[in-house]
């Protein structure tokens, strides 16, 4: 069994980690560490009988990803020291948002940049209170900048220049040139509070945005972590509310997520075991080709199957994308480079 087939199997409880020979534990790892799951390994194994060595790297993992989380929230409470005083709200996505909300897919989640969401009518003057609180922006290239604001779903990022920490600051969750449009308004209000008093998402909604990023948004690069955060998301979602799986699905029409939701459910099936409603429990010709995809690994954690690789990353663009942009837009990457 390959090193990345067996991190699955252990993330969802199918294998027992006492079961591996200290030599599968290098593969492991090291898939692992590519799909950015080692820490979140760490916390499922917690308890579990394991050779030392794994055993004290799983420990340092586990306390890093402590620290990883509290800087992570500390830079969203100085945006929103940054833009409250102007009235500017936001909503926090991504992985500091499911660590707001104290979500189980949290554990040992790396986090990187900082993602809010701000209402289009706001961007301009959060973009101006940002930068007056120590932010600069990241791309110094023209084209770059106004690919960006033309065409994204975001503005250009922002590093700050003390703490050296990224932010992300979106209108709405898919660029805007993608065929798809979901409603960033409903979105925004229909947040809820966490206990730390940072909006996030409302569970459906959160689902639809981490489908969307896993399958509407990208090639599928770390896929396996996207998508243990949706069947987190939607397992304890669902334990909670015994009416989630048909708000969620209420919620996808309304955004036009339907297909990458269906989608991203039944890959939680076939990866994680994920224990799907009538409805939702079916067969998608094409669902193959996105697990080989999702587990497109070697044992050393390093890429295979560049053929799919590529048609996925072809794939990205072209849902992202008109044709004319595309060949316009790859045509300018491709002389800059």
């Amino acid at each position: 069994m390959s090193a990345v087939r067996t991190l699955v199997d252990l993330l969802a409880g199918r294998r027992d980690a006492g079961d591996l020979a200290p030599r599968d534990w290098d593969g492991v790892i090291g898939a692992a560490r590519a799909e950015a799951l080692l820490a979140t390994l760490a916390h499922r194994l917690q308890h579990a009988a394991l050779p030392p060595s794994v055993g004290a790297l799983f420990a340092d993992q586990r306390a890093a990803a402590a620290v990883a989380r509290a800087q992570a929230l500390w830079e969203a409470e100085m945006a929103r020291r940054a833009l409250a005083p102007e009235g500017i709200a936001f909503v926090l996505l991504k992985g500091t948002a499911y660590a707001a909300a104290g979500l189980s897919c949290a554990e040992g989640r790396q986090i990187g940049d900082l993602d809010i969401l701000v209402g289009w009518h706001d961007i301009g003057r959060a973009e101006n209170e940002l930068i007056e609180a120590g932010w600069e922006w990241v791309k110094p290239d023209p084209y770059d900048d106004a690919y960006y604001r033309e065409h994204m779903h975001e503005l250009p990022p922002l590093i700050h220049k003390a703490r050296d920490r990224m932010i992300d600051v979106h209108h709405t969750i898919l660029p805007r040139t993608h065929r798809v449009t979901p409603d960033a308004l409903a979105m925004i209000g229909d947040a809820v509070v966490a206990d730390g008093g940072f909006a996030v998402l409302c569970p459906a909604d959160m689902a639809c945005h981490c489908a969307a990023h896993l399958l509407a948004d990208g090639d599928l690069q770390g896929g396996l972590r996207n998508l243990w955060d949706f069947h987190c998301l939607t397992r304890d979602f669902a334990a909670a509310d015994a009416g989630f799986w048909g708000e969620l699905d209420a919620r996808a029409a309304l955004h036009g997520l339907r297909a990458p939701v269906q989608r991203a459910a039944q890959l939680a099936r076939d990866l994680y075991g994920a224990a799907l409603p009538p409805g939702w429990d079916r067969r998608e010709s094409g669902d193959g080709w996105f697990v080989r995809r999702l587990l497109a690994r070697d044992d050393w954690g390093r890429p295979t199957h560049f053929a799919l690789q590529q048609a996925f990353y072809i794939r990205s663009h072209w849902l992202r994308m008109p044709p004319v942009m595309l060949a316009k837009h790859l045509w300018t990457k491709w002389r800059k480079s």
